[in-house]
Parts: C-alpha cells; sequence; structure tokens
C-alpha cells in the first residue's frame, strides 16, 4: 500500500493561498482552497492550472471562511469539482456570503478592465463568475463541532473551535492509524466577540499557520484608535477603516460601542459599507441571540453589542457614493481589509488626498496589497488604472488582529498531549515561518519544517 502523503499547493513562501491536497492511492482530499493573494508573482497562481485532477476529489475540508482559506473554491469547480465541501455551519453560513461577494468582485474588475482599457487581456475575464460560485456554496456540507465526518477514501476529519473567526475550527483528520493535525488560522485568547482556541489535539504530523511567527501583539487597548479617532473629529474628518467583513467588522462596531458608552469618543454617526459585512452581522448578531458556544458569554447584557449607537447600515450604491465624501465628521467601516477590492477603494480614491481624513488599517497586510503599500508609507496608490495621492494620516492598529501572535501560538502548541513526529510551518512570509520554526524547535524540541511550494512529504 503506497503511504499517504501531503502536498503543499499553497501557503508556502507566502500568508495567502491555503490549499494542502492529501492523497491515499487512488483518493485525494483538499484541506483549505484559498486564493493567493498580494504580490502579482503570487495572484497569478490562481490562475494556473490547478496542478490535480479536481473532478476526481472527493473532499475540501474548510478551516474557516476567509477569502485565502476558501476562495478558490469557485475556481475548482469551474475546473471539475463535485465532491462534498466539509466545514462547520457558522463557516458555511459565511462561506456562502464571501463566494458571492468575490464572484461579484471578479466580474466586476473585470468590467473596470474592460471599461478603463488597463487589461493586457482582451476582453479581461474573471477567475470565476457568479454561477461557478452558486455551484461551490451548493456543494457545502455542515458538521457541528466534535463530530467526525467522513473524507472519502482518506479516512475522517473532525473539527475543533479555533477561535479566529465566527466558524474556524482546526481540523484533526485520521488516516489509518496516523493523525494530522491542520491549524488553519488560530485565534487569541483575547478575541471580544469569540471564546478562545481549544486546546490542540495529539497528532503525528501538524500544519501550523505563521502569521505573525515572528511577532508579538501589544496589549489589547483601544486607546490608540480613540485618540486618532477624537484628533479626526476635531479638524471635521472622516475616519475610514478597511476592514474584513466577516469578523474585523464585527470587532470593530464592539470597540466603538465601549468607547462611546464611556465617552471616551465622540458620540460620532457609524456607517457599515459593505454587502458583504451586513450579511455577515446577520450571521453573528444569530449567534450572540442563540448563545452560541463559540461567542464569549454575557455579550448581549447590555443591549446589542454591535450598535456603537448611531449606526448606519449602507445598503445602495447611492448611500456608498455619498459617503466618498462626508459633509460631516464620521465613522466608516468598509470592505475589504487590505484595500484589494469593493467599495472602499472608491471611499480611498476620494479621501486619501485631503489631509483631514484618516485611515485606519485594522489587520495584517499582505506584501503587494493597497493596504500593505500604506502601510509601508506610500505616498500614492493605484485605484482602477489612476494613481491617487496619499495626504490623508494613515494608522496602523496591528492590536486588532485576529492572529494569535507568535507567543500564543507557541503556547497552544505547547498544550498539546504529544510531540508530533513533524511540524510544518505554513501561511507567513519566509522569515515569519522559519522564525517559527525555530522557536519549535529551540523550546519545544520538535522537529519543524517551512515547507517549499508544490513540495510533496509523506505522512504515513
Amino acid at each position: 500500500m503506497t503511504k499517504p502523503t501531503l502536498t503543499f499547493l499553497g501557503a508556502a513562501g507566502t500568508v495567502t493561498g491555503s490549499r494542502f491536497l492529501l492523497r491515499v492511492e487512488d483518493a485525494g482530499a483538499l484541506v483549505d482552497c484559498g486564493l493567493f493573494q498580494g504580490e502579482r508573482v503570487w495572484r497569478r497562481r490562481n490562475w494556473a492550472p490547478f496542478p490535480a485532477d479536481a473532478s476526481r476529489l472527493s473532499t475540501v475540508v474548510l478551516t474557516h471562511a476567509h477569502l485565502d482559506h476558501c476562495g478558490y473554491l469557485p475556481a475548482l469547480v469551474r475546473a471539475g469539482f463535485h465532491g462534498q465541501v466539509l466545514c462547520t455551519p457558522g463557516t458555511a453560513a459565511l462561506a456562502a456570503i464571501v463566494l458571492r461577494d468575490a464572484a461579484h468582485l471578479q466580474e466586476e474588475d473585470a468590467e473596470h478592465a474592460r471599461a478603463g482599457g488597463y487589461s493586457k487581456h482582451d476582453p479581461p475575464l474573471p477567475l470565476f463568475d457568479e454561477a461557478d460560485a452558486e455551484k461551490a456554496i451548493g456543494l457545502l456540507r455542515p458538521v457541528p463541532f466534535g463530530r467526525p465526518a467522513e473524507i472519502g477514501g482518506i479516512g475522517s476529519v473532525t473539527l475543533h473551535p479555533a477561535g479566529h473567526i465566527l466558524g474556524s475550527a482546526f481540523a484533526e483528520i485520521t488516516i489509518g492509524a496516523r493523525t494530522l493535525l491542520v491549524s488553519g488560522d488560530l485565534g487569541r485568547p483575547v478575541h471580544p466577540l469569540l471564546a478562545p482556541p481549544q486546546p490542540p489535539v495529539g497528532a503525528d504530523v501538524v500544519l501550523v499557520e505563521s502569521t505573525y511567527g515572528d511577532r508579538t501583539h501589544d496589549p489589547l487597548s483601544t486607546d490608540r484608535l480613540a485618540s486618532t479617532i477624537r484628533r479626526t473629529a476635531r479638524r471635521g474628518g472622516t475616519v475610514l477603516m478597511p476592514a474584513f467583513a466577516v469578523d474585523r467588522t464585527p470587532v470593530l462596531l464592539h470597540h466603538l460601542k465601549v468607547l462611546m458608552d464611556a465617552d471616551q469618543i465622540p458620540h460620532l454617526p457609524v456607517y457599515v459599507d459593505s454587502p458583504m459585512a451586513l450579511a455577515a452581522l446577520d450571521v453573528y448578531r444569530r449567534a450572540i441571540q442563540e448563545r452560541s458556544p463559540e461567542v464569549r458569554a454575557g455579550l448581549e447584557r447590555d443591549g446589542d453589542p454591535l450598535d456603537p449607537g448611531d449606526l448606519h447600515l449602507v445598503h445602495s450604491v447611492e448611500q456608498s457614493m455619498r459617503l466618498n465624501q462626508p459633509d460631516h465628521p464620521c465613522i466608516l467601516i468598509s470592505a475589504s481589509g487590505m484595500a484589494t477590492g469593493g467599495r472602499v477603494l472608491h471611499h480611498l480614491a476620494h479621501q486619501l488626498p485631503q489631509s483631514r481624513h484618516t485611515v485606519v488599517l485594522t489587520g495584517f497586510q499582505v506584501p503587494g496589497t493597497r493596504g500593505r503599500a500604506l502601510l509601508d508609507g506610500a505616498k500614492a496608490i493605484k485605484i482602477h488604472g489612476k494613481y491617487v495621492p496619499v495626504r490623508a494620516d494613515v494608522v496602523p492598529a496591528p492590536e486588532f488582529s485576529a492572529h494569535a501572535d507568535a507567543d500564543e501560538l507557541v503556547a497552544w502548541l505547547h498544550r498539546a498531549p504529544r510531540r508530533p513526529e513533524t511540524a510544518y510551518v505554513v501561511h507567513g512570509e519566509p522569515d515569519a515561518a522559519w522564525t517559527l520554526a525555530g522557536r519549535l524547535t529551540g523550546q519545544l524540541d520538535w522537529t519543524a519544517v517551512v515547507p517549499r511550494y508544490l513540495e510533496t512529504v509523506v505522512v504515513g
């Protein structure tokens, strides 16, 4: 019998594009199915032919609903995949929102490129369309936390709470007598809305993310955000927050409510301008109202924890356009979090040239994205084919990250019931991945490896 193998089709050498191919004899399954984001060298890989026969994969296991973990699924369907997609109920609810939005943006970006004449392709085509997304959504099979589910031809998977976003999980995959643990993205013990990650299970092989593998977060504090909002309001500006719709938006709304309730910031109108974020807010509100075990207890005691008081949910394009040039101080939360697409691009195009405004970057910014360019101090960024000067304040706020930092990752892995044979450090920029691998070797006495893109290893 041929031993099971694992091939790193993504999240190797970069922090996006999580795709891990498991093979047992002639059977295959994919753990996560994410889009590459950031620099062009990575984004081009989304367009490369899938390096396996997609029609012969029995299963995709999704750890959570972020685009870099689920966003390639419609493209995989277009390539012939028709199997089951196993995920938690929370991930199924959010992934449907994310995939529909991703398809819409793919089609919108292709149309912008066609109308603006700045594509190298004629005509510009989307990677996938809304029909592909709907087919992918139809394959989602929700599985409750802690309940094993069969992976055809491979074994079984059990999903455990990871505390990163609603529905996020780490995967315990059993292949015969062997166990593989895939961390997905691990959350933080201090997440204001979600319960901490459950301890890891014992495993022979571990795949662990390393987004912040070479850094530690400052203690969670809203002081910098509060002072930024006060300063911007005094000069009559807008605080624009590009934010990941499926987790960062609810977290920011909760922090804004706490700050306004305590009179630490002015009671400004807060606008949420992202169709995806509005749909995700409904999912989070349901989980809070139903007292989901994923959610921190007692959140609902002081009313809606996601309503700062003067909350405006922006639905129409006309409403969104009026927010390009607000005539009053306000807070505007819009997707996407790394300014790679969506309505936030129109707001940035209008507000970046004006010094009275502020842009607050509330999450990890992948190299090659507009968000990373702003973080690195760019004096102009390219939006819809044109360069826009940057005169607004740009304020980083990494303390709101939903990713475990290096210390939190090591502490979580230290709780594993036994030492694995090998730990593969993935989903991180090279410096972050190698730094975390060194800590696992030095502090935990593990064999830790940073795999190469398309490398195949034996896991049996």
